[in-house]
């Protein structure tokens, strides 16, 4: 079986994005030096890198399918396959995600959401209904939820994720600034928005420090 660091996983969705724009411009095949010079990704890190999702080699001088890639990496990333899932707290965050109109695209739908605020249950966001979350238990198995998009404070994002497991949740988006333990089976990914900006601050300051 294959084994995908971080790097590579994140790289995959710039492609697929950068494959439907070449499609969307006629465009029926593509280099790996012109994926490269446009993603800002080297020529063998591109070759290395649809070499493991993609079932057919380059043509000589034309490069990759375009469309057959764009096949190989919506398969790859599970984009074809419709996940279910619930959001967690439809505050500003939560409410911004039910909103995203892509998801879909991405193979993930947003069945419903849950909430404490008497103000937000029995609302619509994006065309889907806050429930109460008292309802979690009842609701989520019958929506044949398997992933929790959780955006709620940190203080009590360990118990919703235990409930939201308890209830079927095989998978976690968390977008609480804590750490969350889960049982063995069930997959967690942080989105850590403290690091994505530690990141680019640090970035400009080194294309600052250049400019100098």
């Amino acid at each position: 079986m294959k084994t995908f660091s971080m790097n590579q996983l994140e790289r995959y969705p710039a492609y697929l994005k950068y494959f439907k724009e070449l499609r969307d411009q006629g465009v029926e095949y593509v280099s790996s030096p012109r994926i490269g010079a446009k993603l800002g990704y080297s020529e063998e890190q591109v070759r290395k890198d649809l070499q493991c999702v993609s079932v057919s080699a380059g043509r000589p001088k034309r490069g990759r399918s375009v469309e057959q890639l764009i096949e190989d990496l919506e398969t790859f990333l599970g984009y074809r396959d419709v996940s279910g899932a619930i959001v967690i707290g439809v505050g500003h965050l939560g409410g911004a995600l039910m909103n995203f109109p892509s998801f879909n695209e991405m193979g993930l739908e947003i069945l419903a959401g849950f909430d404490v605020s008497p103000s937000l249950i029995g609302q619509k966001i994006g065309g889907k209904e806050v429930y109460d979350y008292k309802r979690l238990h009842d609701l989520m198995p019958k929506l044949n939820a398997h992933i929790a998009i959780i955006c709620v404070p940190a203080s009590i994002a360990q118990s919703v994720v235990d409930s939201a497991v308890c209830c079927g949740a095989k998978g976690i988006w968390n977008f609480a600034p804590t750490h969350l333990d889960v049982p063995e089976g069930v997959v967690v990914e942080t989105v850590d928005l403290a690091s994505s900006l530690a990141v680019l601050s640090h970035r400009m300051n080194e294309a600052n420090a250049k400019k100098r």
